[in-house]
């Protein structure tokens, strides 16, 4: 922003005379402004207040909000800066309906918001700034939403519209919705709308009055990963965009409601198709290999070209949504960590995922790296060739894990002999052979030996790539009907995978 300082000083002007406007010549305790910076450049501003306070009390808030902006926002080209009580932003361009006057979402309602007593004890305000064009005031807003949510406070959140050209950020109309609209979608969470449930809480179907199907994902009372999960999903989603990541609508937080609103995708998950023993006959070879490649280039957009680079942590077929097309859709970013792009790997101070899908070197000792997603795809790759469940592994009469059995197939030179029974012939074998040897090859127990997603995504692309052949996968054990079932890996810290189901475990401390 070119003269910095006589920007500052037109910021100052414009929101002093704001708040003296919407303090004592407003009934609605609301005033927008502009002032003129340069030609080619004017300065919009917006202030309001919950109309609960006196005109004073008004006043002393948007003074702290507006004329005690920390230095750290100085010199942005917008901002938004509010406390429970007072609202305040300004931009460079024009954010509210100036015919009508229209403001973006108030502060919390004089409802949610108690005036204090004469001589009691005052709510603490919790004020949270955000410079529009800074990553680090995003983590500070939902740092913030997720410490109001603990204290179960009311919070009202205004994300920006983004600009043109702005890419990462063209998914930032996030919304916040009202809990007696959510309630009318669902008629009322009924158990007919129930789509299913998993850690965070159960999920229904719901249509709002424009005729748009959603997803809505309730906390449960007892969960004890929910407030978590809700602070990942909105940082992560509300900042991603990609056509193989759900797509986040916004969320409520109203009354003791913590509500998650996505798109509503049309074929739920991949695990009600892939093991169902009639639907499957849906997933012919073609739908499988586009799944594939698409749970692919959704990885890698995580891994490298999103700016974030985020670890997913718990992929699994019931974390892949399908849409009417058929095309999956990553989900569940409870789970997900934001990953130190100078850093090979990080460690989890408690081990959170799905037994069967943890990478042996997270299972046991709690790091985790873009390679330990890599592991988790290649499980998904084996189920989704084989049809079999990683947890409920049917083979031969043997005692052996999926692993172990699709690596002495192909060992043996029978990896097709792996396929799908469901599927008959009706397979590209070579398409097949790559996606078993690449599966194989994610799974290796030294996570240096597994590829990266770039490449993944490029040997699914059908390019000669030259790859090695994948050795003794990870939880390798000898099939033998003698002995039971003991899947753990081969050394002496062993963790024993006999999970019949796909629960997530969230707290469980590293071994």
């Amino acid at each position: 922003m070119p003269e910095p300082t006589r920007f500052e000083k037109l910021v100052s002007e414009l929101l002093n005379n704001l708040t003296e406007r919407a303090a004592y010549q407003s009934a609605r305790m609301f005033a927008t402004g502009e002032a003129e910076f340069m030609t080619t450049t004017t300065l919009y501003g917006l202030v309001q207040c919950t109309r609960d306070q006196s005109g004073d009390e008004c006043h002393r808030c948007l003074k702290v909000s507006a004329g005690d902006r920390p230095t750290a926002i100085l010199g942005k080209q917008g901002a938004l800066v509010f406390a429970y009580n007072c609202f305040t932003r300004y931009e460079i361009y024009p954010f509210y309906n100036e015919s009508v006057g229209a403001a973006p979402p108030p502060p919390p309602s004089e409802a949610s918001t108690p005036p204090a007593k004469e001589g009691g004890k005052r709510n603490h305000a919790v004020m949270i700034v955000l410079p529009v064009v800074s990553m680090v005031g995003t983590l500070i807003i939902f740092a913030a939403i997720f410490i109001c949510l603990k204290r179960r406070k009311s919070i009202t959140l205004f994300i920006r519209q983004p600009h043109v050209g702005d890419e990462e950020n063209q998914n930032d109309g996030c919304l916040l919705f009202d809990l007696s609209t959510l309630r009318t979608a669902t008629n009322n969470f009924s158990d007919a709308n129930k789509l299913g449930e998993g850690g965070f809480g159960p999920v229904y179907k719901g249509v709002l009055s424009n005729g748009q199907e959603i997803a809505v994902k309730r906390l449960s009372a007892g969960s004890r990963q929910g407030l978590l999960e809700f602070k990942n999903e909105v940082l992560l989603l509300a900042r991603l965009q990609h056509k193989n990541l759900v797509t986040l609508l916004g969320c409520c937080l109203e009354q003791e409601e913590t509500l998650l609103v996505y798109e509503f995708q049309h074929n739920t998950s991949l695990d009600k198709f892939l093991f169902d023993p009639m639907k499957n006959r849906l997933l012919d070879w073609g739908r499988r290999y586009k799944i594939i490649k698409g749970i692919a280039r959704g990885l890698l957009y995580l891994h490298e070209d999103s700016k974030l680079k985020i670890i997913h942590r718990d992929l699994k077929t019931h974390n892949i949504l399908l849409d009417q097309c058929m095309n999956p859709k990553i989900s569940d970013f409870g789970l997900a960590k934001v990953f130190d792009e100078n850093k090979t790997r990080a460690t989890a101070s408690k081990i959170a995922g799905t037994y069967g899908y943890m990478a042996p070197e997270y299972a046991m000792h709690g790091h985790f790296s873009t390679k330990s997603d890599v592991f988790s795809f290649g499980v998904l790759v084996l189920e989704i060739v084989t049809g079999q469940r990683i947890n409920d592994f049917q083979g031969s009469g043997h005692a052996e894990n999926l692993l172990s059995y699709a690596w002495k197939h192909w060992n043996k030179g029978k990896a097709l002999h792996l396929m799908d029974q469901s599927l008959g012939d009706q397979y590209d074998r070579q398409e097949a052979s790559r996606c078993i040897h690449m599966g194989l090859l994610c799974v290796q127990e030294d996570q240096t030996k597994r590829p990266s997603m770039e490449l993944v995504v490029l040997m699914l692309s059908g390019h000669s790539i030259a790859v090695s052949a994948p050795s003794v996968p990870a939880y390798f054990v000898q099939g033998n009907s003698n002995t039971g079932p003991d899947v753990g890996p081969r050394n002496r810290n062993s963790i024993s995978f006999v999970s019949r189901n796909d629960v997530t475990i969230s707290e469980m401390g590293p071994r």
